[in-house]
């Protein structure tokens, strides 16, 4: 029997979209086959199980991530102020499609951080990055703090993904349903470039 690549797909975007729903927990994966349209005996001769599956869609995920975060990194038609605002936004547009990355990604960290490290970006060096060389141009002309440019990313991605693996918590505390959280954080889109500016520009 050959595996059909479209099969495989249209599995694969059937996962995404009943995890985005359900939670890894919630999900079974008969609500896999069930929403691709295929029987559970195909679903599982793909992909073997449930905990594959997932792993295959959050690697795809977070390898597409880097990729785009790179590209906004090394654009050179924007600013250094402007490339702050893209990276937020689209952190936190992605997060919201794909809420289980934060846990996933701190489980693999964990536990198997060279699968990890092998579904990123190859091509990603922040250290020589156009977001860096503009930084320092800055520094250079005193525009900014005398910052370690690591201290901005990790602050920017502290503000965007906390309040994620958190969302739990945060929700039952606050009484917030996740419509409610969600928006919440794209408010945060607008707020956290604010923040990040006022943090840099302290000299």
């Amino acid at each position: 029997m050959n595996k059909d690549k479209s099969t495989e797909e249209k599995i694969k975007d059937a996962a995404r979209r009943v995890f985005t729903q359900k939670g890894y927990a919630a999900t079974r994966t008969r609500d896999i086959a069930e929403a691709s349209g295929v029987n559970l005996a195909l679903l599982n001769y793909y992909f073997k199980s449930k905990e594959n599956l997932f792993d295959i869609i959050m690697l795809e995920n977070i390898r597409e991530f880097s990729h785009s975060v790179l590209a906004i990194l090394n654009n050179r038609d924007t600013s250094f102020y402007q490339k702050i605002e893209l990276l937020a936004a689209h952190y936190i547009d992605k997060l919201i499609q794909n809420p289980e990355i934060p846990i996933f990604l701190l489980a693999e960290v964990k536990d198997n951080p060279k699968k990890l490290f092998a579904a990123l970006d190859k091509r990603a060096d922040f250290k020589n990055s156009i977001f860096v060389q503009q930084w320092l141009e800055l520094k250079d002309i005193k525009k900014t703090a005398a910052l370690n440019p690591f201290h901005i990313i990790m602050n920017m991605v502290s503000m965007i993904i906390f309040p994620f693996i958190a969302n739990p918590m945060i929700r039952n505390r606050t009484g917030m349903n996740q419509e409610q959280f969600n928006n919440m954080m794209l408010e945060r889109k607008k707020l956290i470039p604010v923040w990040i500016t006022e943090m840099i520009q302290q000299k």
